[in-house]
């Protein structure tokens, strides 16, 4: 057990408290601790479904943002992906992309999933099925690997936790 609480919300349904400990988390992690300087507040966190897990004192422990199917390939997306530096050596990053894959097969069905892979965690996503679909890529100084999650590959939550 990794003694979070873990919470999926709607833009509209996260409160100022649990917004700001997302956001805060992120830019330590991504900002802070990779030195990325980028825009965090991209304009897409009201599209998204926002997942974390949180400890006792609310502190982001793991996150992930989540979009629906859209573009050309009506896949949906997962980004954002992170565990903080409190939440490391628990699991909880395992848990946390079980969790958004079974988030996108309830809310959107079996369809394809993508995300923007750091290199070096390839093959971290390939144990929940993904694959790699582009040449390496520099994003904000950091070599990134498009990844895709065919809409064919999926399985039942019980063979899901058997793989990992």
């Amino acid at each position: 057990m990794s003694g979070a609480f873990w919470k999926v919300k709607e833009w509209e349904a996260l409160c100022r408290d649990e917004l700001y400990a997302v956001l805060a988390a992120r830019q330590h992690v991504f900002v802070v601790e990779q030195t990325c300087a980028y825009l965090d507040a991209d304009g897409n966190d009201v599209r998204a479904l926002h997942l974390w897990a949180r400890d006792r004192s609310n502190a982001v422990l793991a996150y992930a943002r989540i979009f629906g199917p859209s573009g050309s390939h009506g896949s949906a997306r997962v980004g954002r992906v992170l565990t903080t530096q409190a939440g490391r050596g628990r699991g909880l990053g395992l848990e946390l992309m079980h969790r958004a894959l079974s988030v996108v097969r309830e809310r959107f069905g079996p369809v394809a999933v993508d995300i923007s892979a750091q290199k070096y965690l390839v093959a971290f996503y390939q144990k929940f099925g993904f694959d790699e679909c582009s040449d390496d890529y520099l994003e904000d100084g950091i070599v990134h690997v498009a990844m895709r999650r065919p809409a064919n590959s999926w399985r039942t939550p019980l063979e899901e936790s058997d793989r990992l």
